[in-house]
């Protein structure tokens, strides 16, 4: 979520972000203290992966909004083809960007302009502690994107001056 969060910005504007009951469990919820935003988080917990679809559809009809974030758990079929595509003009036709989250999922088809694997990582060396954990890291892959060049990064938590939480890489 902190990765999105970064690629968002700092809108004013409202982020809608909507969780499917199993993401909520395993992840949590996202938290705005902390996270810098400058307009509100709005959450919506749903029941099921379908309803989450609908939700983020909808919600990509109000260009008030900075961005749609679907958070989903696994591979339901909801998640198809067809549906991430329905997702993707939507966004575009409204000009408000959606990201689509999928913990424990497996890479297969999708309609997202840009497809992002991110993985944990060891911490960082504490530099007070050499036995304690550091910083927490994360691995970004960029494996495909319609516009941009697929990389690889290593990215770190790098809290703010002013005590909001942002990732370097």
């Amino acid at each position: 979520g902190g990765f999105v969060l970064t690629q968002i910005g700092q809108a004013p504007a409202p982020i809608l972000w909507i969780q499917d009951r199993l993401a909520e469990r395993e992840v949590g919820r996202p938290c705005q203290a902390g996270l810098g935003l400058h307009g509100p988080l709005l959450l919506m917990q749903l029941s099921r992966p379908a309803d989450v679809m609908m939700a983020a559809e909808e919600g990509l009809r109000c260009k008030a909004l900075a961005a749609v974030v679907a958070e989903v758990r696994g591979d339901p079929p909801a998640m198809n083809f067809t549906a991430t595509k329905r997702l993707a003009l939507r966004a575009e036709a409204a000009g408000v960007p959606c990201w689509l989250i999928r913990h424990g999922a497996m890479p297969d088809l999708s309609a997202a302009r840009d497809r992002w694997r991110i993985s944990t990582l060891p911490s960082a060396a504490n530099p007070d502690d050499p036995r304690a954990p550091g910083e927490p890291r994360w691995r970004l892959q960029l494996f495909r994107s319609r516009d941009k060049r697929p990389g690889e990064w290593v990215a770190r938590h790098e809290p703010g001056k002013d005590g909001t939480a942002g990732w370097a890489a």
